[in-house]
């Protein structure tokens, strides 16, 4: 199952919650993250968090979402948005129409910088928590209305 993680920046959140979605799948999901204004580089605190977590950080960039949206991209199931901006754009027509959820959290690379390690740390929290939840569940099983159910549940959880 391919999922993409969007935000405006495809800084901080989205690659919080991709390399949790690969770290902790197991390879039951492939996940991917892109922005609709790619900062062009990845947040270092990302970075400094995921690695002290046991993340493999290698590869990580900063990436538009129209790199997935053309033509031989992989085909998603799910898109989930991790900020608010990138939950109400519009998004580009994505192959196969994959389904929508919003996990929204606050923006850690708008922290002061001796509130980031704490703001990043909350984020990744939250994430997590997401990212565990919708990953306890045999999500290779459901049917498109039960996934999307599956992801708007898993949204509520802080």
């Amino acid at each position: 199952m391919n999922i993409l993680v969007l935000c405006t920046g495809n800084s901080a959140r989205s690659i919080l919650l991709e390399s949790l979605l690969n770290h902790l799948g197991q390879g039951r999901v492939t996940a991917y993250s892109a922005g609709s204004q790619p900062a062009g580089r990845v947040h270092p605190q990302s970075l400094a968090l995921l690695a002290a977590k046991g993340h493999d950080v290698a590869g990580f960039r900063s990436k538009s979402w129209d790199e997935f949206a053309a033509q031989g991209a992989p085909q998603m199931a799910a898109v989930i948005t991790v900020c608010g901006s990138a939950a109400g754009e519009t998004c580009p027509i994505w192959p196969g129409a994959p389904l929508r959820a919003h996990w929204g959290v606050e923006d850690p690379a708008a922290a002061t910088p001796d509130q980031a390690p704490e703001a990043f740390a909350q984020a990744y929290a939250i994430l997590r928590r997401r990212a565990e939840a919708f990953l306890a569940e045999d999500i290779s099983r459901m049917n498109d209305a039960q996934l999307s159910a599956h992801l708007t549940s898993c949204a509520a959880l802080s």
